[in-house]
């Protein structure tokens, strides 16, 4: 049997720009998707704490120490630069490997520079 488990988490980034004239996705600090355990194109969902905007979109590899959290696209319509937004990734797992696994979570502070 196969289950959805939490793989990734970035908790309560700072949306720092918005692009409605993008193809669409979510552009990320490169450091912060290593932290995260994030790959380009990966399916993510958006959680906005702010007003409570929830959406799927893809990931988007953005300059590396920059700090970008950039909607684009149809996203760029579900927040404001200031937002604070929780991104999510998922993945199957077998149900045994499910029960060991550890789920990579990065905690940035208010200019998306990882806290530890």
């Amino acid at each position: 049997m196969l289950i959805e488990i939490l793989k990734s988490k970035i908790h309560r980034a700072v949306v720092n720009e918005a692009n409605i004239n993008y193809i669409g996705s979510i552009t990320i600090d490169e450091i912060l998707m290593d932290s995260a355990n994030l790959i380009e194109n990966e399916k993510v969902q958006v959680v906005n704490v702010n007003n409570g905007e929830r959406f799927e979109t893809y990931v988007i590899k953005g300059k590396r120490g920059s700090g970008t959290i950039c909607l684009n696209g149809a996203a760029a319509r579900k927040a404001i630069a200031g937002d604070i937004v929780i991104i999510i990734s998922f993945a199957l797992m077998d149900f045994e490997e499910a029960k060991k696994f550890k789920p990579f979570i990065v905690f940035p502070d208010k200019n998306n520079k990882i806290t530890f």
